[in-house]
Order: structure tokens, then C-alpha cells, then sequence
């Protein structure tokens, strides 16, 4: 029964997410960015199926293959967002084309990922994905953060616009 709350968990944030992706929206300029990936990263390791018990060694270092690359994915995915500030001093953003090849690049490294893992015969519970989405998450809002103190610096320059 957790496989299948986890793909409907999966599913509610992926919708989420993609929906807010392309509208304007406020950057949250509390220290809430961390709170769902923690709730998803927290609800992954409760899983006792995370790790492949049949095929340790491979399940590990794919696990560990895909947390590397979520960061990666991650932090590209925070630098394809737009950011501005408005006149009431808030700070904006919207993602780009750029952040829609992000996403596609995302999905086809994933598949990847899966791929790799039926090859080597690894199970992979759907907590896996909720883990490395916690990470990805993550990591996307502390670069969103990192860039939101930079924005209107002069000194600084934004690759993506």
C-alpha cells in the first residue's frame, strides 16, 4: 500500500509543481523552501524497500547516482528561472523556455535512471523517486535563494533573464 500512496504523493507534487512552473508567483521570502522536500525525503526513508536487499551494492550506488544527479538537475534548474523585483521590493519569478528543456532533460535522465536499474535487475521503490525529488527540490530553492539576494546587484550578472 506505501508503492501506491507514494505514486499518488509522486503524482499531487509533480501536478503542483508543473502548475506554479510558467505563472509569476512571489518568491517566498520565509525559510519554508525546505519543508516539502523534507516531508518527501522523510517519507522515503520510513520506506523499508528504499534499497533493493537483493542487489544492495547496485541499488546503493543507484541511489546515491541519482541524489548526484538531482543536485546537478537541481541547481540547473534554479539558474533557468527568471527573477525580478518589483517596486514593493519584492522578488518575483517565472520559469523559461529554458527551464522547460530543463524539465524535458529531467524526465529523459530519469528514464535513464530506470533504464540503468532493470538492466542491473534493481528494484526501485517508488520511494527512491521521492527521495531524489525531496533532493531536487531542495536544491532548487536554495539556488532560487542564492540567486534572490543577488538580484538588482550590479556586480552580478544573470545568465538566464
Amino acid at each position: 500500500m506505501l508503492g501506491f500512496a507514494n505514486i499518488i504523493i509522486i503524482i499531487g507534487v509533480m501536478a503542483l509543481i508543473v502548475s506554479r512552473q510558467f505563472r509569476a508567483q512571489k518568491l517566498d521570502d520565509g525559510r519554508r523552501f525546505w519543508l516539502l522536500p523534507l516531508i518527501l525525503g522523510a517519507i522515503a526513508l520510513s520506506d523499508h524497500k528504499l534499497i533493493d536487499s537483493a542487489h544492495r551494492t547496485e541499488s546503493v550506488a543507484l541511489l546515491a547516482g541519482s541524489i548526484v544527479v538531482m543536485l546537478a538537475m537541481g541547481s540547473v534548474w534554479g539558474w533557468t528561472v527568471r527573477l525580478w523585483r518589483e517596486s514593493d521590493g519584492s522578488i518575483w519569478m517565472k520559469g523559461t523556455g529554458a527551464t522547460l528543456a530543463a524539465w524535458i532533460g529531467l524526465i529523459a535522465v530519469r528514464l535513464g535512471v530506470y533504464a540503468l536499474g532493470s538492466v542491473l535487475h534493481v528494484h526501485q521503490a517508488s520511494s527512491g523517486l521521492l527521495l531524489t525529488l525531496g533532493v531536487l527540490l531542495l536544491t532548487r530553492g536554495a539556488v532560487l535563494k542564492w540567486r534572490a539576494r543577488l538580484v538588482d546587484d550590479p556586480r552580478t550578472l544573470h545568465p538566464v533573464a
